[in-house]
Order: C-alpha cells, then sequence, then structure tokens
C-alpha cells in the first residue's frame, strides 16, 4: 500500500507519468505508469495505491522505475482505474490473497522465473470491481477505483 507523494508527466513520453510513492521506505520508491490518458497529476498526487514491489528496476524511456501501480482495465485497454487499498490500510502493509500468504519473492527471481507473468493471467476484478486472484480475494480487499468489474488487473 503506498501513497502518490509526487507525479508529473514523462518529458520524453505522452504515455506515461513520473511519480514518486511513499511506501513506508526510507525514501520515496520512484515508479512510471502509463496513466496519462486517464489521470491528471491532481488526480494522482495524494492517492492511495497498491503497487507491485518486487519488480527488478527498469528504466522507461530513461526513467528509473522501481515497481508498478496495479490498475484495473477493460478488455480493449479504453479504460483503467487504479487499484485502491481500504482506508484504514497502513502505508506499507502487504497485500496477500486468502489461502496464498507468505513471504514475496526475490526481485532476481520474479524476473528470472517469469513469476508474474505466470500469474498475471488470473489476477482480475470480480464482479463488483473487487481484486482477486484465482478467485481468492485479497486481504486486505482492495477494489478498482469507480468499481469496474471483471477486469484484467497489472
Amino acid at each position: 500500500v503506498g501513497k502518490i507523494v509526487k507525479a508529473w508527466p514523462h518529458p520524453e513520453s505522452e504515455k506515461l507519468f513520473c511519480e514518486e510513492i511513499d511506501l513506508g521506505e526510507d525514501a520515496p520508491r520512484q515508479i512510471a505508469s502509463g496513466l496519462r490518458a486517464f489521470y491528471k497529476t491532481e488526480e494522482l498526487e495524494g492517492r492511495r495505491v497498491v503497487v507491485l514491489c518486487n519488480l527488478k528496476a527498469r528504466k522507461l524511456v530513461g526513467f528509473p522505475s522501481h515497481g508498478m501501480v496495479l490498475c484495473a482495465s477493460n478488455a480493449d485497454h479504453t479504460a483503467v482505474e487504479c487499484m485502491e487499498p481500504p482506508e484504514d490500510a497502513a502505508i506499507g502493509q502487504r497485500i496477500m490473497f486468502e489461502g496464498f500468504e507468505g513471504e514475496p519473492e526475490p526481485e532476481n527471481k520474479i524476473a528470472k522465473k517469469k513469476i508474474f507473468e505466470k500469474l498475471a493471467p488470473d489476477l482480475k476484478t470480480d464482479a463488483n470491481g473487487m481484486c482477486v486472484w484465482k478467485g481468492a480475494v485479497s486481504k486486505p480487499a482492495i477494489k478498482a477505483s469507480k468499481g469496474m468489474p471483471d477486469a484484467q488487473v497489472s
């Protein structure tokens, strides 16, 4: 669970925002997100979001991005909604799925074994816009910001 403390348009990409996200770590994490077609800067700053943190850092159009803001999207990717944690979720709190609790895999294993690519097809929203993985509900329960039903989450 994180909070976007600063967001700005990427100077070299019409699709990307650059963000600094407070995840309860020593310093805000820098992440680039392809959200410019769907959000304004002021809609992102101060927003509580769900971040996939154990991805290997990579440069997106020259910007070092270390994580991914999870969003729901429709099939043709014309609508995108940030996944939101409940209001009482603490900054830095981990999200897990019922029956799949445990320690996160390290960055190098996620990339090497393509773990996210294997998990992603089953990460969705249900009919109420709540995030589920293989039918298991997230703990704490996270949802698409406007309740987008039956959408892919990535």
